[in-house]
């Protein structure tokens, strides 16, 4: 039943992104498709304004359980399996590559999550409110470009 769910639930996700992907109008001043740069193979691409998930910072430090590690890194060879597949897929755009890792990223952090006890789950919570403050005093700092 749980897995199921999963499969629904990364399904439903993955749809979003490939309709995100296909919807987005393509830009008139850049460059055509066959100019643009294709990302290294060796490390897709990931925008750095989406790096908020930081599952490594996040759940480090845990008490888990061997079972909960088992299962987190049973998680973590799934994911690390379909965005390789995602990386080498060369019908994809280099956008449409990232969306998709974002994606898949952002699924193995909620899997990650419900694996978690909760008490250990109310650690994570305060972590990420903690991260999310600071990124936000960090961009009040940055001065705004004047706009045109």
């Amino acid at each position: 039943m749980i897995k199921n769910q999963l499969v629904k639930s990364t399904a439903i996700a993955v749809s979003f992104i490939c309709l995100f992907a296909a919807t987005r109008p393509a830009r008139a001043d850049g460059p055509p498709h066959s100019a643009l740069q294709t990302p290294k193979a060796s490390a897709p691409m990931v925008r750095q304004n989406q790096n908020s998930l930081s599952k490594d910072d996040d759940f480090a430090g845990l008490d888990l359980t061997d079972e909960q590690k088992a299962e987190m890194a049973k998680i973590r060879q799934d994911t690390d399996g379909r965005k390789a597949l995602v990386a080498k897929d060369t019908k994809l755009s280099p956008d449409q590559k990232d969306a998709f890792i974002l994606g898949y990223t952002r699924l193995e952090y909620g899997q990650m999550f419900r694996v978690l006890n909760p008490a250990q789950k109310k650690e994570v919570t305060k972590r990420l409110q903690a991260r999310r403050a600071a990124e936000q005093a960090q961009q009040k700092k940055k001065p705004q470009a004047p706009q045109h």
